[in-house]
């Protein structure tokens, strides 16, 4: 199983997607807030429809409780990253951390990791980012597909 954990996401429909997502995969997801949304907001519940009851979800007061209650390696995928996604071999029970849509991760918590665990997916130069839905599916996929699918138990 792998660990998805997102750090003080802002929009709806995107948490959505990655809940819909951590359940047919069989990951876990954290939530660590502040969130930009409620956990009732519509848009959240459209975009996840009826795979909340199927995703083991675990919520944080802050990024302080989150990193004292983390399992496993943590990679923080940034676009400041230097370490391809790709070129990382997963493990089960990796923790992928991702930040806000409009800011991603602290440089601060960055700087608290090898280079190896800060992680990147490439772009065609001058693009920004990925929406946070597709580069946690983008990432999650391939860390999966390293064990050949092996069915996860949440």
């Amino acid at each position: 199983m792998f660990h998805i954990s997102l750090y003080q996401p802002e929009i709806p429909p995107n948490t959505g997607n990655i809940i819909r997502l951590c359940a047919n995969t069989g990951s876990i997801l954290h939530l660590i807030h502040p969130l930009g949304f409620l956990l009732q907001d519509k848009q959240l519940r459209r975009a996840g429809l009826d795979y909340h009851d199927l995703t083991c979800l675990r919520e944080y007061e802050d990024l302080a409780a989150f990193l004292e209650g983390s399992e496993g390696r943590l990679f923080a995928c940034s676009t400041r990253g230097r370490t391809r996604y790709s070129d990382v071999r997963y493990q089960p029970g990796d923790n992928l951390l991702f930040g806000p849509e409009t800011r991603g991760l602290p440089q601060s918590l960055l700087d608290t990791l090898p280079p190896e665990r800060v992680i990147r997916i490439p772009m065609q130069p001058g693009n920004r980012s990925l929406n946070l839905s597709n580069a946690v599916a983008v990432i999650l996929y391939e860390a999966w597909r390293q064990q050949d699918f092996a069915l996860q138990d949440t």
